[in-house]
């Protein structure tokens, strides 16, 4: 399951991308907008200008804005920025493998499920973008 912090940087992002055009947003609308706890928000958005996805300007017409366009950005990006692997086990992460301790990978079944459930889920998340979230 997405965690809460996750749902709120999708939620966070959709509105952007739907907005867009209006130019920077400020925070605090969209936590009001989409009902997400102000500093909780303000965390989540720091995040992803640190990763270089958000931009903010400061003063009159000030907020955050897209550094990247919605289009480029896609989901698999924003979730491991975020929430850390998107495969359900260590044991089949790309980005953050770690071996079991009390498994042989090469005869385990749950291995090999795991691993065919992440290349379809990141086929997904790697095709779908934040743009694709947006309702224009």
């Amino acid at each position: 399951m997405l965690s809460k912090k996750t749902q709120y940087a999708f939620k966070a992002l959709t509105f952007m991308a739907e907005r867009k055009k209006e130019g920077p947003v400020l925070i605090a609308e969209i936590a009001s907008k989409k009902k997400i706890p102000l500093k909780f928000l303000e965390n989540i958005l720091l995040e992803l200008k640190k990763a270089g996805l958000l931009e903010s300007k400061k003063g009159k017409g000030g907020g955050y804005f897209f550094n990247v366009e919605p289009h480029k950005i896609p989901l698999a990006k924003v979730m491991r920025l975020i929430e850390g692997p998107i495969a359900l086990l260590p044991c089949v992460s790309l980005n953050f493998y770690e071996k079991c301790h009390d498994c042989n990978e090469k005869k385990c079944g749950l291995n090999k499920v795991m691993i065919e459930v992440r290349d379809n889920t990141l086929k997904v998340l790697e095709n779908k973008t934040v743009a694709d979230l947006a309702i224009l």
